[in-house]
């Protein structure tokens, strides 16, 4: 099974709807394999956005300290996430990360609004409420960025456990 990376942005955290969008994700099947909640230094940041995700050399040095500044503006809860092609369903979940260009049915389409370009003029970072690792790939580097292998685990959901034939 795959595993992948949820960050609960602070504007998520401080709207209270971590756990109605939390709750898409298992109901469409993912488990959650490791969870905490989190204040994270510049330093975590800094290597999150640009030593696995290459931020300023794709966005630039103001999208950076525009993000930067918003992510410190309250606590997240990181999640781990583990099912069939993890990343990619979250990511198809999550939606576009300009909200204004996210689809309907999508938690940013569903729960946020902002154009990057609003964000821009204002100079300040989009309230997009989620981060997604953006593959598979991805997502091995931010887990054992965010988590120790003491902080995942292993269980057997209920599914599993009367879906599977017994041996």
């Amino acid at each position: 099974m795959e595993k992948t990376l949820v960050i609960f942005k602070p504007d998520c955290v401080q709207r209270g709807i971590v756990g109605e969008i939390l709750n898409r994700f298992e109901k469409v099947g993912l488990k959650i394999v490791g969870a905490k909640m989190i204040h994270p230094s510049y330093d975590h940041y800094y290597h999150h956005y640009e030593n696995i995700g290459k931020m300023i050399s794709r966005r630039g040095q103001k999208a950076f300290d525009v993000t930067l500044a918003m992510m410190n503006t309250g606590p997240v809860i990181a999640m781990v996430l583990e099912g069939i092609e993890a990343a990619s369903l979250v990511r198809k979940m999550v939606g576009a990360t300009e909200p204004k260009s996210a689809l309907p049915g999508t938690i940013r389409g569903d729960y946020s609004h902002m154009s990057f370009g609003h964000a821009d003029k204002n100079e300040i970072g989009i309230p997009n409420l989620i981060h997604a690792s953006g593959d598979a790939e991805e997502a091995k580097l931010e887990i054992a960025h965010w988590f120790s292998d003491s902080e995942l685990f292993d269980y057997e959901t209920v599914h599993q456990k009367y879906t599977q034939p017994r041996k």
